[in-house]
């Protein structure tokens, strides 16, 4: 099960602490200058929202206690509100999963795999599963990937993958058909941003395993 979070409101619509990702969204959606954070317990969150949204987001931010280094240090390029998506893939093809994480709360959004395949297929199928729910969803922010391959893939609307179509990896392809259906068939305004990972470090959604 996923660990609990609680998301201080510090600026929105109804500030306060709120339980889930999607109540927490409807609080800064379309909000001009929200100012809001995930924290692990409610005590913390609690202190959090009695004081400065600035003791814990953007540069001046505390780093926290304890060996948890701060995941609030953003660069000053990167969009906050928008979404980050990876993969991970243990040999190459293998066991590959992705998953899809908010950048400013770090919440995981959504989570697929493992399945056997590769890292751009997994990288590719991120793409387009994000953009599939932030349309469906009527959620306007940007993703960041640090595939350049991936995106790519998804601007010509075509996996280019030279992984072999076996039982195997038979369901995997049909998820890339799917996904390349869905490309085919739906437009979207949600722009598609490139994580430079030399500037910033590793992208939010990364799995941690290299």
């Amino acid at each position: 099960m996923a660990k609990q979070k609680f998301y201080v409101v510090w600026e929105g619509v109804s500030p306060g602490i709120y339980t889930s990702w999607t109540e927490c969204q409807l609080q800064i959606k379309g909000y001009e200058g929200a100012k809001y954070k995930s924290f692990d317990s409610r005590e913390e969150a609690e202190r959090a929202l009695s004081s400065s949204p600035y003791a814990y987001i953007g540069k001046n931010a505390k780093s926290k206690a304890g060996n948890h280094k701060s995941t609030d240090a953003l660069p000053p390029a990167v969009i906050d509100n928008s979404l980050a998506v990876d993969a991970a893939c243990s040999g190459n093809p293998g066991p590959m999963e992705y998953r899809g994480v908010h950048v400013a709360s770090r919440q995981e959004i959504f989570h697929f795999g493992p399945m056997k395949g590769t890292n751009n297929i997994g990288e590719f199928l991120a793409l387009v599963h994000g953009l599939a729910l932030l349309k469906q969803k009527g959620f306007d922010m940007p993703i960041y990937s640090d595939s350049v391959n991936a995106i790519s893939w998804v601007k010509q609307k075509k996996c280019k993958t030279k992984l072999p179509r076996t039982a195997d990896t038979e369901q995997l392809f049909q998820l890339i058909e799917r996904a390349e259906k869905w490309l085919r068939e739906n437009t979207y305004t949600t722009p598609i941003l490139k994580w430079e990972t030399k500037q910033w470090g590793e992208i939010p959604a990364d799995f941690g395993r290299k």
